[in-house]
């Protein structure tokens, strides 16, 4: 899968909220309205700073998982993942706030295995209910040494849209920009179980940047 959002300072389906807002703005200061000019263009401010898609310096070595998204970790559990995996597997959740950059980047190289929706309920994404409550999206990613890891996209309060750019089948490499979630969200990452995870509760991480785990390749272990 290509990057498809590369080089592009505005993930496009931010375009129609900045326009949206940035018409008035004009409009209303050409009318010399500049209480509502000002308000207009704040909110076109805002809207182009939280659909700001920077480029991140991905880490090399095949054995590193990288942070689908920018947020705070908010749970570490080992669990039995029962929907997709089918296995027991480490899940490690990161909550992404109003204020964070909420393009979603793949974890590893692999192939995409699946690509599932699932509509749900939109109560907070930093709640655990959340995790199997809320509408989501489901990526299974295989990777060359057959380990498979679980990507879900979660709705939260505020976010009531998941883009997904990804297909099945598809190639997909460390660090590509595959969707994103608007206003406020939630990144679940399930892991094989000898994975080492690299964050802790309560830390801040950047997608595509920032280290989650390790996971050697099936003949280092």
């Amino acid at each position: 899968m290509a990057d498809r959002a590369a080089g592009i300072p505005i993930a496009r389906e931010g375009f129609p909220f900045v326009l949206g807002a940035g018409a008035p703005a004009v409009a209303a200061g050409m009318v010399e309205w500049m209480g509502t000019a000002l308000a207009f263009a704040a909110c076109a401010s805002y809207c182009a700073w939280f659909f700001r898609n920077p480029a991140r310096v991905i880490p090399s070595g095949e054995a590193l998982i990288v942070s689908p998204g920018d947020g705070q970790v908010v749970a570490i559990e080992r669990e039995f993942e029962s929907r997709f995996l089918k296995a027991d597997s480490i899940r490690v959740s990161i909550f992404l706030n109003i204020f964070n950059v909420h393009i979603n980047r793949v974890p590893c190289d692999g192939v995409l295995c699946d690509v599932a929706y699932q509509p749900g309920q939109f109560i907070p994404a930093s709640k655990p209910d959340a995790t199997v409550r809320n509408e989501q999206n489901a990526l299974m990613i295989q990777r060359a040494d057959g380990k498979k890891l679980l990507c879900v996209q979660v709705a939260g309060l505020i976010a009531r849209r998941i883009v997904c750019w990804a297909t099945p089948g598809e190639r997909v490499a460390k660090g590509d920009r595959f969707g994103l979630i608007r206003f406020g969200s939630r990144m679940d990452v399930y892991l094989p179980e000898e994975t080492q995870v690299r964050v802790t509760t309560g830390e801040r991480v950047k997608g595509g940047t920032s280290i989650l785990a390790e996971l050697p390749c099936a003949d280092r272990l």
